[in-house]
């Protein structure tokens, strides 16, 4: 081997050795026989170094698993014999190697173990037993040779199926490994499960108070097997007493704990999983397992909890199958068993530690269930429903250490965690949503009485419980304050009881926020009792919302007064112009010279300017007082717009230059974000207001000829074309040309791909009105996209062809766009070889590019084009072009390798292409079948009898025949 190359190894080698030995790794896996040289190492023990001993077992892994078939018996029986050999040595090594070696070694005698077991090592197990016996390096090497196993032969069922689901070879190559695996295991359990289960009994007995580490192996290695061997194996006197005595040893007791689990996991009879879950249970309470309140360990009770919860799940599901096959008698027994089980749940749902309560909940939401399918429930389940509720109510308190400010991971699992009780708060309203109510409307009153004195954590439970009602208890629509009169008027109490009891002023994020979400929530109490909306409104506006000192709540509640005032609009009218004017400070642009920070980002800015065009636009003023308004909100921006745009021209810092094309960027999506108030009853022409955007386009325009920060300045001005085309419709017409003709000056294949879709909106609204303005821009615009299409990039470069992959679907978009619209005069009127060329883009981007997206929309081009041009008095040579070029484009695609019919989207593109064959047929006719018949198809070298059959399937009236056809006959096609 190569010394010099195995230096590198070493995690401390310098960058040129470790790059020599990943070289030389790759050199021996595809070397015929490098392998043996590392066979021979591990063997003989040629070399100490733990890095070089851990290579050679990674190559011996690489020949297993990729080239095993490919060895002659002698090279197969070698790695047995170097592993059998390696084994070994290892009872006699004076040290043990280390774990990353010993757990490479056991994924190595797995691979082996999968390719050989049922062929020519059916004594595998017999072999190492009979070298390891019970010497404890030996057993801790069997141990990890059996979970390697494991997730060789039954982890891997589910990992290989996800892993290869996408296509049609790994779905074999799963199922085979699925075949695999059950032939494998169906042999361990006739052959030599019961000795294996031998041993662990053994290895338990032999370790269980000397080897703690052993012995917690064992147990995890029973806990993966139980799923698919003989439970009788191991659900029996000798193996359960000793799990249990191994809940009392503190260093066992956990991995006890999950291999019990497992056994009570396992798929069995109901009444035999009843019979064995009471009888644990018996034992575990009897051993005092259940006064959780004296356990101090909570890693333990964390896997108690999760074995408590699969006890009550297991039992859950034979009550399930009980009722199901109508054993009334088991299934009533059983019940009691569940119900027997429910105060130790709820000690452990309510015990202070998250993890502990989590791992229960899943028996707690299935227990609900069960009682949500009981008609009359007796007074001791009604208990136990309040009990559960308690301890919800309890649980989504948050604790004294939460992070407001810097929320982390801990914070994060706190969250995830008050989800799952949301889930358990839903299942209790569907179980009673009476009591729910009840409970709420206690809780939520008793705190908002004494909020002045409550700690925050209870009064934001308080609220959030009423905010959570909402969706626990359902309504059509968000209508809580009509229909069922009790439950309408307790939200309405507790809405007012909110709303007015000054608990927005609580000095606490957590309960502010809270309080904003929750009056937004129920938007609609505000319908039924208005008089509480100018109090809303005021704690919105002053520091209890917008002008809060945490920059979290300032953020937040932004979007939840847009969301306030939109829903709220018809109410405001008596507010609008108070309110505009205590937000105009916040809708201050804030220029970078200045140096003063605004209380919003420029994000949240969005929101107040949105806001602010809601409330003059669905006000009740005349249209030439809304116009007043909102040029009062506009001019302002325009106004900076100019000054800025002003320094930017002349600024040489590219920092700066940066930051003032930012702040004019955000003036644009200012203004175009207050259109977004306009609606179809309320347009910018009834409201007034055309003059005012109409002046704001001229302002942001010359921005377009700006020579430094193009890709920011033309991102920000075509967004707002893109909304003054919706809210200006015609009037933004004479504007469009010239914003065009700066737009296509220097750009890049980004700049484009963003551009076309605006030409292809304008298109597409205005259709004929743009007819002239397009025959001027197609060649510009097509000569702009030909010429990146056509640069040289470099080979390796997947930005480039990503870009330039999109760059051509936007071109084919906008073609598409172009025909579709009724516009192909517009292609017609660009001379001939202009027309020509175009046509000849749209066959190569059908045929040449395997992209089936753009095939796709180049089929659906074609098809336009054969239908508009295809007659008798279509466009002069056009013809001639279809059976030159389109008919062979509808075959040589699908022929294509890169033509791959097992995808979808390339199935779409197939199916466009036989929409064009159809087309064409409808507009040539009988010449056409001809042409395919007697030149095209027999030049092809096409079977006459295939010719004929073709023919036929395109003649056929229903479209959707030749479509099922034509895939047929490209699978039959294609080697």
């Amino acid at each position: 081997m190569d010394e010099q190359a195995l230096l590198g190894l070493n995690p401390n080698a310098n960058a040129d050795y470790r790059e020599r030995a990943a070289a030389y790794f790759e050199q021996l896996k595809i070397s015929q026989d490098a392998w043996q040289a590392c066979a021979k190492a591990l063997a003989q023990h040629v070399y100490s170094d733990d890095h070089v001993k851990f290579f050679c077992f990674q190559v011996l892994e690489h020949q297993i698993k990729f080239k095993y078939s490919e060895l002659t018996v002698l090279q197969q029986q070698l790695i047995r014999e170097t592993l059998i050999a390696w084994l070994q040595a290892q009872m006699l090594n004076a040290q043990p190697e280390k774990t990353f070696i010993r757990n490479k070694a056991a994924q190595v005698f797995a691979l082996v173990f999968v390719t050989e077991y049922l062929t020519t090592w059916p004594k595998f197990f017999y072999d190492i037993l009979s070298i390891v016996g019970l010497n404890p390096r030996g057993v801790d090497l069997y141990l990890r040779i059996l979970m390697a196993i494991d997730e060789e032969v039954v982890d891997r069922d589910i990992i290989h199926t996800s892993e290869y689901k996408s296509c049609c070879v790994g779905r074999e190559r799963a199922s085979e490994e699925a075949r695999r695996n059950t032939l494998l295991k169906d042999a361990m359990r006739e052959q030599c499960i019961p000795n294996l289960v031998e041993s662990w009994h053994q290895i338990l007995q032999t370790y269980q108070r000397s080897h703690s580490e052993l012995t917690c192996q064992c147990l995890e290695v029973i806990g993966a097997y139980v799923s698919w061997i003989d439970l009788t194996l191991i659900a029996n006197d000798r193996f359960i007493n000793m799990l249990l005595s191994h809940m009392s040893v503190e260093v066992l007791r956990e991995e006890a704990c999950d291999c019990l689990y497992e056994i009570v996991n396992k798929g069995m009879d109901p009444i035999d999983k009843t019979k064995l879950v009471e009888s644990l249970c018996q034992v575990l309470q009897s051993a005092g397992f259940f006064n959780i309140n004296q356990e101090e360990d909570v890693d333990f009770l964390a896997r108690f909890s999760k074995l408590v919860n699969g006890m009550g799940q297991s039992l859950i599901v034979s009550w399930t199958k009980l009722v199901k096959s109508g054993d009334m008698k088991n299934a009533q027994d059983t019940l009691q068993s569940i119900e027997s089980k429910v105060p130790l749940m709820l000690r452990l749902l309510v015990h202070e530690d998250d993890d502990i309560s989590s791992n229960i909940i899943g028996f707690c939401y299935e227990y609900l269930h069960i009682l949500k399918q009981i008609v009359l429930l007796s007074d001791q389940q009604k208990a136990n429903v309040e009990a559960i509720m308690l301890a919800v109510i309890k649980k989504l308190t948050y604790d004294d250490e939460y992070n407001f400010e810097n929320e982390g991971e801990d914070e994060a699992m706190f969250v995830e965690y008050r989800k799952q009780l949301k889930l358990l708060l839903d299942r209790l309203a569907q179980v009673s949503p009476e009591l729910l109510l009840t409970s709420v409307r206690r809780v939520f009153t008793n705190t908002l009485q004494n909020w002045q004195t409550s700690p925050f954590m209870e009064v934001e439970v308080a609220i959030r419980l009423l905010y959570m009602l909402g969706e626990a208890i359902p309504s059509s629509h968000g209508a809580h304050f009509c229909g069922d009169i009790a439950k309408a008027s307790a939200l309405q109490d507790m809405m007012r009881t909110l709303v007015t009891s000054g608990v927005s002023s609580y000095n606490h994020t957590s309960v502010g926020l809270e309080y904003f979400e929750t009056v937004v929530r129920y938007e609609k109490f505000f319908t039924v009792e208005p008089v509480h909306i100018p109090n809303v409104l005021m704690a919105f506006l002053d520091h209890r919302g917008l002008r809060h000192s945490s920059p979290k709540v300032r953020s937040r509640t932004t979007y939840l007064f847009s969301r306030f005032v939109k829903s709220l609009h018809k109410h405001m009218n008596t507010y609008v112009e108070d309110i505009l004017t205590r937000i105009q400070d916040l809708l201050e642009l804030s220029p970078p010279e200045n140096g003063f920070q605004t209380l919003l980002s420029s994000d949240d800015q969005l929101f107040v300017y949105e806001t602010a065009g809601v409330l003059i636009v669905n006000s009740d003023y005349p249209a030439d007082r809304k116009q007043i308004l909102m040029r009062n909100l506009l001019s302002p921006l325009m106004e900076k717009f100019k000054i800025l745009l002003e320094k930017l021209m002349v600024e040489q810092d590219e920092e700066r230059q940066t930051v003032l094309a930012d702040c004019l960027n955000h003036a644009v999506g200012f203004a175009s974000r207050t259109s977004k108030a306009f609606s179809n009853k309320q347009t910018v022409k009834q409201c007034g207001c055309s003059a005012v955007y109409l002046d704001c386009l001229q302002t942001f325009l010359p921005a377009l000829s700006c020579p430094v920060q193009k890709e920011v300045l033309r991102g920000g001005v075509r967004t707002f074309l893109h909304r003054m085309i919706i809210c200006l419709e015609e009037e933004v017409l004479p504007y469009i040309p010239s914003a065009s003709e700066h737009m296509l000056k220097d750009c890049e294949a980004k700049d484009l791909q963003e551009f076309i879709p605006l030409i292809n909106q304008i298109t597409a609204k205005f259709k004929a009105q743009v007819s002239p303005f397009l025959q001027q821009v197609f060649m510009p615009l097509l000569h702009a996209i030909f010429e990146i299409l056509i640069r040289p990039a470099e080979e390796n470069d997947q930005s480039a062809a990503l870009d330039k992959q999109m760059l051509r679907r936007s071109y084919f978009a906008f073609l598409q766009t172009v025909t579709g619209s009724g516009m192909s005069e517009v292609i017609a009127n660009q001379g001939i070889e202009n027309v020509e060329r175009v046509l000849f883009t749209i066959i190569q981007g059908a045929v040449e590019y395997p992209d089936p997206i753009a095939q796709k929309t180049c089929f659906i081009i074609l098809s336009k084009l054969v239908e508009l041009w295809g007659g008798k008095d279509g466009l002069v040579g056009f013809a001639d072009f279809v059976y030159k070029h389109i008919v062979p484009a509808c075959f040589l695609a699908p022929l294509k390798p890169t033509f791959d019919l097992a995808d979808a989207q390339t199935v779409l593109a197939l199916s466009e292409s036989a929409v064009t064959m159809k087309t064409i047929y409808l507009r040539r006719g009988p010449e056409c079948i001809q042409y395919l018949q007697q030149e095209y198809l027999p030049s092809q070298q096409v079977a006459p009898e295939i010719i004929q059959e073709f023919c036929q399937a395109l003649q056929q009236p229903d479209a959707k025949v030749f479509k099922n056809y034509l895939k047929v006959f490209f699978q039959r096609a294609k080697p």
